[in-house]
């Protein structure tokens, strides 16, 4: 899980790289953004059927070949869009595996062990790890190390390798039961947890990486004339910030639920809102400081959402509907990482601060809707 959620980030530091160096517009590396999200939903679709079908091993190292292939072609197609959004869709596909197959895995080990709850903590932070050790390892070696658009890539292709030779000889789960298909039915909401899941889940999970996508593909570009020729660094601290906070919430995530008495996903979603009031100072004054500062304020909000949303999504599920319904939450939680293609689409007409001001209201909203008393 930490080597395919390397995949999926390593791109993020290197977006400034791409833009100025090889000559992308900021909507063509906002829309390697959306490639990758759109290499997601048929992750989410098929690894939950076929890993409850076939165990979660075989899924897992299927991720990890897709994987390195994707990186295997961003590495060799730098600078052909098409080649990009093809490489930028495999990584995609490997992280929705890792996700939905690898959580899954995890949360039966941890009922395996007597202890259902830390599998959704464990999982969450496998993934926070390969997330922000990736876009740390790919953004040093594109700032020192020549090559810069091939070696990062190179580098994650032999550690999928490497973690393949790992997976290989571990024992695969126990199905659950053959599944009932390889479509969207699979990610159907049970009827026994519609009102909980969309009333206490849905409202906060787009703002998990939504949080990462304002602070780490977003913010960065806010003050990308002040920065200069650091811009790919200064993108891969905000990462590495913002990750690296994200992280150490989820660690201390149980003792903060406790003193929140449940609310974690609500107060995660207004330390996002709060962090988009921050980056809107930012986007008027220029000022690269903001950004960082805004960067484990939205670290805070990603931990909490992650681990609250998680949690109680795997704690709704049977057996037989934990991968499709661990689907459903990371689909819905990776909406927000559209958001940057939609401030670049609408720069034209909307101001970045006016857009990040009218995010952080919505974000609102969402919280109080999920922290209401009463609910389910």
């Amino acid at each position: 899980m930490v080597v395919l959620g390397w995949g999926g980030n390593q791109f993020l530091p290197l977006m400034p790289l791409y833009r100025d160096v090889i000559g992308y517009t900021q909507v063509d590396v906002d829309l390697f953004l959306a490639f990758y999200v759109l290499g997601l939903v048929p992750g989410f679709v098929l690894s939950g059927s076929l890993s409850d079908r076939f165990g979660r091993k075989p899924i897992i190292l299927a991720a990890l070949v897709i994987a390195a292939a994707g990186s295997a072609l961003i590495a060799s197609g730098g600078a052909v869009m098409i080649v990009m959004c093809l490489g930028r869709m495999l990584s995609g596909l490997g992280v929705a595996a890792a996700m939905v197959a690898g959580s899954s895995w995890l949360k039966q080990l941890a009922v395996a062990e007597g202890c259902g709850a830390p599998g959704a903590r464990r999982a969450s932070l496998a993934l926070s790890i390969g997330f922000g050790g990736g876009a740390g390892i790919a953004g040093v070696l594109a700032q020192f190390v020549a090559l810069p658009t091939v070696v990062p890539y190179a580098v994650h292709v032999v550690a999928c390798l490497v973690a393949f030779a790992a997976v290989v000889g571990v024992d695969n789960t126990e199905r659950v039961g053959v599944s009932r298909g390889l479509g969207l039915r699979e990610m159907c909401i049970p009827q026994h947890a519609h009102a909980t899941f969309w009333t206490r889940v849905a409202p906060t999970a787009p703002w998990i990486f939504g949080a990462a996508a304002l602070s780490f593909a977003f913010g960065p570009s806010l003050v990308k004339d002040q920065v200069g020729s650091s811009q790919v660094i200064f993108a891969t601290l905000v990462t590495l910030l913002t990750l690296g906070s994200g992280t150490a919430t989820q660690l201390a995530s149980a003792p903060i639920d406790r003193v929140l008495r449940g609310r974690s996903g609500p107060v995660g979603a207004i330390c996002v809102a709060l962090g988009a009031c921050i980056l809107a100072l930012a986007s008027v004054t220029g000022q690269p400081l903001i950004v960082v500062l805004a960067a484990p304020v939205f670290g805070c909000g990603y931990g909490l959402c992650m681990v609250a949303g998680l949690a109680l999504t795997q704690s709704l599920a049977r057996p037989e509907e934990l991968a499709g319904l661990t689907a459903t939450f990371y689909a819905l939680s990776y909406l927000g990482f559209f958001l940057p293609l939609a401030f670049a689409a609408l720069a034209p007409i909307a101001t970045g601060s006016t857009m990040l001001l009218l995010t952080a209201a919505v974000i609102v909203v969402c919280a109080a809707v999920a922290g209401r008393p009463g609910r389910p």
